[in-house]
């Protein structure tokens, strides 16, 4: 053995010295000697690493895609990046001006501010363009032209590129003009209009209208010579400016009555650009690019905003100035979208970052518990390797080796797996993350042997006992960690998840609760055993004695495994908050939207057969007419308010049932008409304050009444989050319904469209469910939920392994024990019993320690954590839903807790179910130890 005690590779079976090679390589022999082991571990590894390498590509999928939704979902106007120039400078020679709107050197430009554009942001050329256009529209005094309320229409002037590629020619021809023959002195030029400007402005193929010209005392002669339907007029180029494919009505400013004017465009052809300049004294070069979303990954968002930043203030934009567009200016609010989806980002990250630290650190500790069953199956073969000169180094580095052989392909095949099931996302974070399962698992068994085995052991000595206090070492890194766990806590109490980065230490908090937690149940756990085993020995019977006296000694309550229950039952009492939190904010927002399962509208008093029709659907629990007027007039000059008219004992109901602002019936019912008293009502508090104690007139759709305020509350079903007015709708002269509030369980939806569709093209349903759905609609939060849900589960998962490791740790001990009561008279019934009852002393602490501390780490963390942006995926339904907090799901906690008793018992009884079946012989051997 000369070979090992100097750290070499030589012989490990026999006498040989210490250059004579190994009979057997050692790995071979190892592996081949115990398959099972190695199996186990491989596919634990496997799974592991799988898990590992996924979790980055999961949150890098979901990130990468929910900023290219929110970019692609935006509106035109806030995601494309547009370069202007001014040139109106008087300075500016009017002969030069003209070779500035010419399309040569305009599309010269857009070449090279499209190389200029911020890495990361690609322009989509199919949906970019550039022009010339006037700022505002001019007047167009044509006699012909419809004129709503006697004003004229007003006319803007583009000359946007690539008209024909985005256009279908529908009749007459798209305008043209010779290169270079318009000038800003010209006053006639061609154009072409979009089917629906030439159906709202009557206009024909052959049409002139004159622009008035404020700039020249002859007005502009502009000839229709084309219509043209726009191809998908939703995208960017058409869209920037929606006057270009869809006119307008507009309101004369001023007081008075309101007036109404047409404002509508004209496209005329690229090369006419000069003659804009002889209509507006302010005239605007622009090129405008449509970022494509696909080339766009949120790790490469705080550069791609950094870059932006520059471009539209900072040495980008001189740049482009010098080597593009001179005098240009850079406008977009690209930077607004990509700061909102930033924020949303941090605050979403840091709440995944608590599940990812949690499932990472007990999958960390169940691969330490599996190199720990290893070592301790194997104590005799390494005490016996230290006793025959065997060095901590060589036996160290054979068994590394015996171990990377299977973890280390195990690893990169998790890794593997992991980057064919999620293509997208960075490769080396994943990478990483398996390197580091592979490491784990490679060191778990070495170190533990080095550490067991570091001096001598004598032969025949107990591992069951407990040698001596707890060091003063040990005493210091637990204090360091209590230490640590309370600035986490404190921190993110102070600070929450919302600061837009994800901090390491804070979603290392409910872990670090569980480790404290974990090493107080080890110092405190043999306290009530010692009582128990007290009050039980004077009993009859061996069977509660011995379980409780094994179970106080059973190296099954080391740390390891308690750390490892503790983590993921937080973990998973944690997350089970967090989705059932999720669940109710979205629950909430859709009732707010909603008011109820079903929320049937219409412009005018709904049709009398519809409530019927609709309280024949199946499923259908009951139909809650409404009356509301959205204009009703409180005469104190601080604008309209609504009213709502309902009949009292069917929206008291509702109200409960919905939870929003519950009120008895009977305040409602009062004095039938304001001849014989006051129309009783519920009001917003803003609207009561307005009202006052007293009596009001009022006017309404439904006729004139006396209302006096009877209650107060905060929102109602028909009108969540508004100003409202709540009265009996019997109270009323003319209270014809325009709204139908449904209520039901599983109801046919089908059915309920198909009867809103007989009633009306002006009527229309919203459902609840549909609201629901949509909340979840993004791809961050729907993604950022899967990924926490999968992280809950694997922490169960790792959680179950780790009871079975800490049980079977201890297999060959209890084997010899039954055999060994067995020889003393113990029946199988007996021994069966024996088992069970030492399994419970070790998972009933640790189940419920852990439901207790997964409830202390909710009511301590819940005030810093929030989960708006994780439940909501409409921006605009985060004011009405409010602050989100923590809170505390039962079944979250009980439901862990009391899986881990019921494994714990269930692999009790398995193992004493074939422990009885074996023969005694079997497990007795000569100076054995056990």
């Amino acid at each position: 053995m000369g070979g090992i005690g100097k750290g070499g590779t030589g012989d490990v079976g026999g006498t040989g010295g210490a250059g004579k090679k190994a009979a057997a390589p050692w790995v071979r022999t190892r592996l081949r000697a115990a398959p099972g082991p190695a199996i186990a571990l491989t596919l634990l590894v496997l799974l592991t690493s799988a898990l590992a390498a996924a979790f980055p590509r999961a949150v890098d999928t979901y990130e990468d895609r929910g900023l290219r939704h929110a970019v692609t979902e935006a509106s035109a106007g806030q995601s494309v990046v547009e370069l202007t120039s001014d040139l109106s400078d008087p300075s500016v020679d009017p002969a030069r001006r003209d070779e500035y709107a010419r399309p040569a050197l305009m599309a010269e430009q857009y070449r090279r501010a499209t190389a200029l554009l911020p890495d990361g942001l690609r322009a989509d050329a199919r949906q970019s363009a550039y022009g010339v256009h006037t700022i505002e529209p001019f007047v167009a005094d044509d006699p012909w032209l419809p004129r709503p309320d006697g004003l004229p229409p007003m006319f803007s002037l583009s000359t946007q590129s690539a008209l024909p590629e985005h256009s279908r020619l529908r009749e007459g021809r798209l305008p043209r003009t010779e290169a270079g023959a318009v000038t800003w002195r010209t006053r006639a030029v061609e154009a072409a209009v979009t089917a629906a400007t030439a159906e709202a402005l009557k206009l024909e193929v052959g049409s002139t209208v004159h622009i008035d010209s404020p700039v020249q005392s002859e007005d502009l002669a502009v000839t229709v010579t084309g219509i043209v339907e726009p191809h998908l007029p939703e995208l960017s180029y058409w869209s920037v400016e929606p006057l270009l494919r869809t006119p307008g009505l507009k309101m004369k400013p001023g007081g008075g009555d309101p007036e109404r004017y047409w404002v509508a465009a004209l496209l005329l052809a690229p090369d006419a650009g000069p003659a804009v300049f002889g209509v507006d004294p302010r005239p605007e070069l622009y090129w405008r690019f449509a970022p494509r979303a696909d080339g766009l990954t949120a790790g490469g968002l705080p550069t791609l905003r950094t870059r932006i930043a520059s471009l539209e203030h900072g040495p980008d934009l001189a740049r482009m100035s010098a080597e593009a567009v001179p005098g240009v200016r850079v406008d977009s609010r690209l930077d607004d979208i990509l700061a909102s989806f930033s924020g949303t980002l941090g605050a979403i990250g840091s709440v995944v970052a608590v599940a990812a630290f949690g499932v990472g650190t007990v999958a960390s500790v169940v691969l330490l518990m599996a190199g720990g069953l290893a070592a301790a199956r194997r104590a005799a073969e390494l005490g016996l390797l230290r006793s025959r000169g065997g060095s901590l180094r060589g036996i160290a580095g054979r068994l590394f080796a015996e171990t990377a052989v299977l973890a280390v392909p195990a690893a990169a095949a998790g890794w593997a797996s992991a980057v064919l099931l999620l293509p997208e996302g960075r490769a080396l974070p994943a990478a990483l993350a398996s390197g580091a399962v592979a490491l784990i698992a490679c060191c778990a068994l070495p170190l533990r042997a080095v550490y067991v085995h570091r001096g001598p052991r004598a032969h025949g000595g107990r591992d069951d006992l407990v040698h001596a206090r707890p060091s003063r070492r040990r005493t210091v890194a637990e204090l360091t960690l209590l230490v640590l766990a309370a600035g986490a806590v404190a921190a993110l109490r102070r600070r929450g998840t919302g600061t837009g980065r994800v901090d390491e230490l804070v979603s290392a908090a409910p872990v670090l609760v569980a480790v404290i937690a974990a090493l107080v149940l080890v110092r405190l756990y043999p306290l009530p055993l010692r009582l128990a085993v007290r009050a039980v020995a004077r009993r009859r019977g061996a069977i509660g004695f011995l379980s409780l006296a094994r179970a106080g000694r059973s190296p099954a309550t080391a740390a390891l495994p308690l750390l490892a229950l503790l983590t993921a039952l937080t973990t998973a009492a944690f997350g089970g908050s967090v989705l059932a939190g999720i669940a109710d904010a979205r629950e909430r927002v859709s009732t707010l939207a909603v008011g109820a399962d079903v929320r049937i509208a219409g412009l005018k008093a709904l049709p009398p057969p519809l409530a019927d029709a609709v309280r024949e659907v199946d499923g259908v629990r009951e139909v809650t007419p409404v009356l509301i007027d959205y204009d009703l007039d409180l005469h104190d000059r601080k604008g309209s308010v609504s009213m709502v008219a309902v009949e009292p004992e069917s929206y008291a109901r509702l109200a409960r049932h919905t939870g929003l602002g519950a009120f008895p019936a009977e305040i409602l019912k009062g004095p039938g008409s304001s001849s014989t008293g006051p129309v009783r009502a519920v009001a917003s508090p803003s609207v009561a304050a307005r009202l006052g104690p007293g009596t009001t007139r009022l006017s309404s759709l439904a006729g004139q009444f006396d209302v006096r305020v009877a209650a107060r509350r905060p929102t109602t079903p028909a009108l969540p989050g508004e100003g409202f007015l709540l009265v009996n709708a019997a109270d009323l002269d003319r209270p014809q319904p325009n709204t139908l509030l449904v209520t039901g369980d599983g109801m046919d939806t089908a059915a309920v469209s198909a009867a809103v569709r007989g009633a009306g093209k002006d009527v229309v349903a919203r459902f609840r469910s549909e609201e629901r759905a949509a909340l979840a609609d993004s791809p961050v939060q729907a993604g950022a939920g899967r990924v926490y849900t999968a992280a809950v589960v694997a922490g169960a998962g790792y959680a179950v392994l780790a009871v079975l490791l800490s049980l079977l740790r201890t297999a060959p001990e209890r084997r010899a024990l039954l055999a060994r009561l067995r020889t003393m008279g113990l029946t199988r019934a007996q021994g069966r019993r024996l088992l069970v009852l030492e399994s419970l002393p070790q998972a009933l602490p640790a189940a419920f320690g852990g439901a207790l501390v997964g409830w202390a780490a909710i009511r301590l963390l819940g005030p810093g954590i929030g989960l708006a942006e994780l439940a909501v995926a409409v921006p605009q339904r985060l004011d009405v839903l409010g602050a989100v907090p923590l809170r505390t799901d039962p079944w979250s906690l009980l439901l862990p807790a009391l899986g881990v008793v019921a494994i714990a018992a269930a692999v009790a009884v398995a193992q004493a179910w074939w422990t009885t079946r074996l023969r005694t012989t079997t497990e007795l051997r000569a100076g054995d130890a056990r």
